[in-house]
């Protein structure tokens, strides 16, 4: 959960952050998503919680690869994924039933071993 803890005005919650499909054996990989209210979106969040969702991973969860997807024309949260290293590797057709239609997705990935640790 991303909150609003010295943002002035905010409410106690700005957006989430989640990892799931998490696979252990040798695979170590998991899916990251996030969302940031709308009236919170431009100020880094996203970018900052994915930058230790990163961290966490690779540190604490030991995973090797983390994957994201993006609806076509969501170029923010692209950003925040290049931004953070991820690569993308291609566009799922129909990849998520969203308001009563299949949606094409991006998909990026982030290999963690070729992340350097924060300081």
């Amino acid at each position: 959960m991303l909150d609003g803890s010295g943002v002035p005005g905010a409410h106690p919650v700005l957006g989430t952050l989640t990892f799931t499909g998490i696979v252990r054996g040798p695979l170590l990989s998991a899916s990251v998503g996030y969302w940031v209210d709308r009236e919170h979106t431009g100020r880094g969040l996203a970018g900052q919680a994915l930058a230790h969702a990163v961290a966490y991973a690779r540190d604490a969860l030991g995973l090797h690869r983390l994957e994201a997807g993006t609806l076509l024309d969501n170029t923010a949260s692209q950003r925040v994924l290049l931004r953070a290293g991820f690569t993308w590797y291609g566009t799922a057709p129909d990849y998520l039933h969203i308001a009563g239609a299949w949606r094409d997705h991006h998909r990026y990935q982030l290999i963690l071993g070729e992340v350097e640790p924060r300081p």
